[in-house]
């Protein structure tokens, strides 16, 4: 019988660690019955992964064991079931003696548990089998609000000493084994090494252990508790210390430990994410101008005058003059308003319209945001928060175009057919603006600190150009420095996806460092740790590259502050104005080393990417030399004011939740790996060559939507991509091969990289690219030729694949060296090849006889064709089947010519022309091609393909 109860005694009274140990055990149950009944009964099934199977790979992941079969899968989900309740119970306890009068966090910790208990039953009930979309979508959930949940009990963990060291070791383990785990999943994905998946097993299933573990130490705190619930140490109604009011405690006046510490408001927030989406704007429209620019030159083939545009940017100039700068600093919100045009210009179908209100959007934008920071100059608080709203925006303008495959949704190419976000974007930005500028302006007079000094106001200057050109050439897509160091296959460095997150992070980590530590940041020995990072990242491929860019990522973030702070002690048209001629200057620096064929006095600087770092460093030098003076006064240690405090947290949350943003999309978008040709019945082989001119159509709309539904119409199994590096500035720092390999399934290979000067070759392959490098032809006078020589892995045979973009027309002696480069690598290699190439010569006549060679052993697919100038397939020891040549619409400027192959066959000494009737079906190009074709793409010249046995 139950005892009788007054004021306070229980009826029952359950110690609240047994709701621990519970959990504990249920949790355990469910995987390691699972593991054992999946052992038992479908050891060699669990354990076989794509790639291979026992006895290469001998212990099975999480996944496989506790989604893919019967019974251990009913095992699993029965233990899960068990373990909800005590974990809705483990939750609600910790909220319990967590709670304290007006502090929020206790609250959004116990969202977060709630949230990652109701994910985990999603992916343990939606199995991979099941729905692989949304197994995906709530895995990623949980393992994304693992990090707040983590972070978040370390934080209001009560005093307890023993609980709080393994909580310390148990979270370390946790994220520690994320390192190792990622490394063997990338081994078995991208390298395909036997026995990689199961080394990446055990840390998954450790993840398992460290994951349950971490909660299962409430065990230790919760002694203090009974159920039904009499609370026998007080510690329920807020009156101990937890350990995050220790640390408080001693870190006051540190300024880590005092920006977390105080109340949240989710109207500031509200502010906070409202500024950085104006960041995210601002960054837009810098980025996207260029692209709108290069449409021009593109088409002329030269200087068109409509790059004049770029100077937009340099309207803070116009500051000199007081009443402009004093209207301006009164205006802002006004101001925000007129740049929005540029979210507007997407409406406008001409080109040259579309690229003239940009440049009006961006020259009130520039104004604006120097307007910002000079109206903020007496305020430390506030001018903080502009710069912090200045650099979030730029990551999430960075994270926008690593989710959207390079491409910003809103920019002036972009629009509904082709990906483009610009109506939501437009809404969301007018919102913004109204929302983050409503505040009081300050005086626009001028200020300086007493007992302050001003250093140079030139140099400062010069710091702020060098850090413009530094971020947009560098840091505005995830990719770019990427790109830099990559040297081919076999993979031996980062990959665009997931090591994009990667330089996300260095980024945030670098702004962050900047605004807490700006000392340091500031230093010379930091000057001297980016100097480091950014010659190996100019010297340097593969990882050793890759350290270096994340160095110089994390170092060109972190000055960013001190730059501006620096900055805004001087007039504005002498400091920001000054700061955007040198960003122009150095814009054009970067695009003459390339295109120094087309502009004048282009052979000066051919090819000297290294001078354009060594002056970017430099101007970033001569910018921290006068933030050094500008530092040396008295107002050196001026304290950070509480207001300021809580500022910062709220922007490094919106920091948070994008850095969570881009590990999710680089998980959703980790390459599968697992690409098959289209025809593999037939052993045919698809392979085309297009000139893609940069992924741009003929109407200034970003392409890479139209040129996939072409590809993948017409099956192409492997695609060579010509003019296809956007890699600068002027191209908005963008992949166009990226969203086409993803969307249709291709392995990829780009190069050489955009700090080898050319125009860019790429390669879609449908086949395991088992090994390319990457060739610069002799090129003396001209552009620089490039080319790949990929070997790719067809139904089990080696076959080689030769992309190549020779010289222009102008100059004879560039090609005729070229073709001779070209004959010998391709006469060397012993195996069947393609070639996919942009060769500039009549057919039958001068260096074609060098392409199709007794030294190249080359033959051309079709002789009989009269119109080619430039695109050529030559092949050798490899069965050719077919030929067509298919329109492009308003694509671009150049067809795209295919060939058909058949791998493993005996090449016949004579191969004759037969009618279509005659051809096996799984051989014949589509039919959606002929007469008039689809979209605007057709068969023409000879109005339909050739076929030949």
């Amino acid at each position: 019988m139950a005892p009788r109860f007054k004021d306070g005694d229980a009826v029952v009274a359950i110690n609240a660690k047994w709701v621990a140990w519970t959990h504990t055990l249920f949790a355990y149950a469910a995987f390691f019955s699972a593991l054992i009944v999946g052992v038992a009964l479908h050891y060699h099934k669990i354990v076989q992964n794509e790639h291979y199977g026992y006895p290469d790979e001998w212990f099975p992941s999480v996944s496989a064991t506790i989604g893919d079969r019967y019974p251990e899968r009913s095992f699993f989900q029965v233990f899960i079931a068990i373990t909800s309740g005590p974990r809705f119970l483990l939750v609600f306890l910790w909220y319990i003696i967590t709670a304290r009068p007006n502090s929020t966090l206790p609250k959004v910790v116990a969202g977060v548990g709630v949230f990652r208990t109701l994910t985990c039953g999603g992916w343990t009930y939606v199995t991979s089998t099941d729905d692989h979309d949304w197994h995906d979508i709530f895995m990623i959930s949980y393992l994304v609000a693992t990090l707040p949940w983590t972070l978040g009990c370390l934080a209001l963990s009560p005093n307890n000493r023993r609980a709080v060291k393994y909580r310390k070791i148990m979270a370390s383990l946790f994220f520690g084994t994320l390192v190792p785990l990622i490394y063997y999943f990338i081994q078995h994905k991208v390298h395909k090494v036997p026995g990689a998946y199961t080394r990446y097993a055990f840390f998954e299933w450790s993840l398992i252990l460290f994951d349950v573990g971490f909660d299962a130490i409430t065990v230790l705190d919760f002694e203090g508790l009974e159920l039904v619930v009499r609370d026998v140490k007080g510690i329920s109604r807020g009156q101990l210390k937890t350990t995050a009011d220790s640390v408080l405690e001693k870190g006051k006046g540190k300024p880590v430990s005092n920006t977390f510490g105080e109340g949240f408001f989710w109207t500031e927030i509200l502010d906070a994410a409202a500024d950085v989406y104006n960041g995210f704007v601002f960054w837009t429209i810098v980025t996207g101008l260029p692209v709108l620019v290069w449409y021009f030159p593109l088409w002329h083939m030269g200087i068109s005058g409509y790059e004049v545009a770029i100077v937009a940017c340099i309207s803070p100039l116009f500051f000199a003059i007081p009443s402009l700068r004093s209207a301006a600093t009164k205006n802002l919100r006004l101001l925000h308003l007129m740049s929005l045009t540029a979210l507007l210009a997407y409406k406008f179908h001409d080109p040259a319209n579309r690229l003239f209100i940009t440049a009006f959007a961006l020259s009130t934008t520039c104004a604006a945001w120097v307007a910002s920071f000079f109206a903020e100059r007496g305020n430390t608080a506030r001018l903080e928060a502009r710069i912090m709203a200045w650099g979030v925006g730029l990551i999430m303008s960075v994270v926008a175009k690593f989710a959207c495959t390079t491409n910003n949704p809103l920019w002036p190419v972009m629009h509904g057919e082709n990906g483009g976000w610009n109506k939501i974007g437009l809404f969301i930005a007018i919102f913004a603006v109204l929302r983050s500028q409503r505040g009081s302006i300050t005086s626009g007079s001028d200020y300086l600190p007493a007992g302050g000094k001003k250093g140079s106001s030139l140099l400062a200057g010069v710091g702020f150009g060098g850090l413009m050109f530094a971020i947009v050439s560098l840091l505005t897509d995830s990719s770019t420095m990427i790109s830099w160091v990559w040297d081919g296959y076999p993979v031996r460095g980062p990959i665009a996806v997931p090591h994009g997150s990667v330089t996300i992070f260095a980024m945030g980590a670098g702004l962050v460092y900047g605004i807490f530590r700006p000392g340091v940041a500031g230093s010379w020995t930091a000057y001297g740790i980016g100097s480091v990072g950014a010659a190996l990242l100019t010297y340097y491929h593969h990882w050793t590259g890759y350290y270096g860019a994340l160095a110089l990522a994390f170092y060109i973030m972190a000055v960013a502050p001190v730059l501006i702070k620096s900055a805004v002690r001087h007039s504005p048209a002498g400091t920001f104005g000054i700061g955007f001629v040198l960003y122009i200057f150095l814009l054009l620096f970067h695009v003459w080393v390339v295109a120094y064929a087309f502009v004048p006095g282009g052979p000066l600087v051919r090819e000297h990417t290294d001078w354009v770092m060594l002056t970017t460093m430099l101007a970033i030098g001569a910018g921290v030399f006068s933030a050094a003076t500008s530092n040396s006064g008295p107002s050196r240690k001026k304290p950070v004011s509480p207001n300021s405090k809580r500022q910062r947290s709220y922007y490094v949350y919106v920091l948070a939740a994008l850095q969570l943003l881009s590990v999710s999309v680089a998980y959703l978008r980790f390459p599968t790996n697992d690409y098959k040709p289209h025809h593999p019945e037939e052993k045919i082989v698809t392979a085309g060559i297009w000139t893609v001119h940069f992924g741009l159509d003929n109407d200034m709309w970003a392409s890479e939507r139209r040129m996939r539904d072409v590809i993948g119409e017409l099956e192409l199994d492997v695609i060579g991509f010509l003019e296809s590096d956007n890699q600068r500035i002027i191209m908005g720092n963008k992949d166009v091969t990226q969203y086409i390999a993803e969307d249709l399934g291709y392995y990829t290979d780009f190069g050489p990289g955009p700090n080898k000067h050319t125009w860019g070759s790429a390669l879609l392959s449908k086949f395991p690219i088992v090994n390319s490098t990457h060739h610069l032809l002799p090129s003396p006078v001209g552009e620089l030729a490039p080319a790949i020589h990929a070997t790719l892995d067809m139904y089990g045979e080696m076959v080689d694949i030769v992309v190549f973009h020779s010289g222009q027309e102008e100059d004879p002696e560039d090609r005729r060296l070229q073709s001779q480069y070209l004959s010998k690598l391709m006469g060397s290699s012993p195996r069947p090849l393609i070639l996919l190439s942009y060769l500039v010569t009549k057919p039958l006549e001068g260096n074609y006889n060098t392409y199709v060679s007794d030294v190249s052993q080359m033959k051309d697919i079709d002789p009989t064709d009269w119109d080619r100038w430039c695109e050529y397939v030559l092949y050798k020891k490899i069965h050719r089947t077919g030929y067509a040549r298919v329109s492009r619409d308003t694509i671009t400027d150049t067809e795209i010519q295919v060939g058909k192959f058949v791998v493993g066959e005996p090449v016949p000494e004579n191969e004759v022309r037969i009618p279509e009737e005659l051809v096996p079906v799984g051989r014949r190009f589509p039919p959606l091609f002929r007469g008039e074709g689809v979209r605007g793409h057709r068969y023409h010249v000879f109005d339909e393909p050739r076929y030949w046995q």
